[in-house]
């Protein structure tokens, strides 16, 4: 997609987070702690399913791929935004070129929508295991797996391009600050002095077949797997089966509820300010969360994490 800049802006100044300078030291300390337990823990996930064949399945597949989506999507404006906290001259860094915010605000779309399919295809694969676990092998194969997960990718390529296309049509005459840390689709919004209506209606559209969609279908899932978990016998096996359940729905409902709450709305000076907080949850939260939620409570991922740590005290010792 060609940036063609057909605004007299050429720079961006984002406000960040906060203004108030005495907790700009505080939330640099906040969020340089959950983005470095993001990025070990994203990182140490997909190196622990690489390094170890008997999570080599497809439920820890998708966990590989929502771990990497994780971990993209964080990168792509929590650095700037730490750099901004502790900037002395607070203009000069919060500044950031035209081209520079189209390629945020795409690359922030595509990976966030990615995740929305992702997690759609993880609801699919414990409906499948669960529902029908005799037919898992045939309908989790590799095949499906890797087309689920592309099917994942074109979607998030699909909605940044057209959210990206319509923001590059809009004109940006003179103010320049953008309420927020990062380039996002609401606070580009209030700046255009050209008519935002094609885009607000792109918003509603796309935002809300990538929400509704995935949420129907995850939805439809877990009313199959826990019709078929209270099928089950044994009292054991049910609380197992609720308890994974309920960490995967946890983490749903805070992801598409703050996206749907950020989103969903008009978009009012005064939704950006709620907005700026509610997004916090699922650009900064849920990617530090689902390390923990999807995997270390789980007890393959435990069995592999003490294998890998054992074979590799037994190499040093060696």
């Amino acid at each position: 997609m060609a940036l063609v800049n057909s605004s007299l802006v050429t720079e961006f100044i984002l406000v960040g987070l906060s203004e108030r300078s005495e907790l700009q030291l505080p939330l640099f300390l906040l969020f340089l702690g959950i983005y470095a337990f993001t990025v070990v823990g994203n990182l140490g996930l997909i190196t622990l399913i690489v390094l170890n064949s008997s999570l080599h399945t497809p439920m820890y597949f998708f966990l590989f791929n929502l771990s990497f989506i994780d971990f993209c999507y964080s990168c792509v404006f929590t650095p700037k935004m730490l750099i901004d906290f502790v900037s002395e001259n607070i203009i000069s860094y919060n500044i950031i070129s035209y081209v520079g915010c189209m390629t945020q605000l795409f690359f922030f779309l595509f990976f966030v929508i990615s995740e929305c399919y992702m997690l759609t295809s993880m609801a699919y694969d414990r409906y499948v295991a669960i529902c029908n676990p005799l037919l898992y092998k045939v309908s989790m194969s590799h095949q499906v797996c890797l087309v689920l997960s592309l099917a994942a990718y074109v979607m998030g390529f699909a909605g940044a391009s057209a959210h990206t296309g319509c923001m590059l049509r809009l004109t940006f005459c003179s103010v320049n600050v953008i309420n927020h840390y990062l380039c996002d689709i609401l606070p580009l919004l209030q700046l255009s002095c050209t008519s935002t209506y094609v885009n607000e209606v792109v918003v509603l559209i796309v935002v809300g077949i990538n929400i509704t969609v995935p949420s129907f279908t995850i939805l439809i899932s877990y009313i199959f797997i826990l019709t078929s978990i209270l099928h089950i016998k044994s009292t054991q096996g049910r609380s197992k089966a609720f308890s994974t359940c309920s960490s995967h729905m946890i983490a749903l409902s805070l992801f598409f509820g703050s996206a749907a709450f950020m989103y969903l709305k008009y978009s009012s000076p005064g939704s950006v300010e709620q907005g700026k907080i509610s997004s916090v949850f699922y650009t900064n939260v849920v990617p530090m969360l689902n390390p923990l939620i999807y995997s270390l409570r789980n007890k393959d991922v435990k069995i592999a994490l003490r294998r890998s740590f054992l074979k590799h005290a037994f190499i040093i010792n060696k």
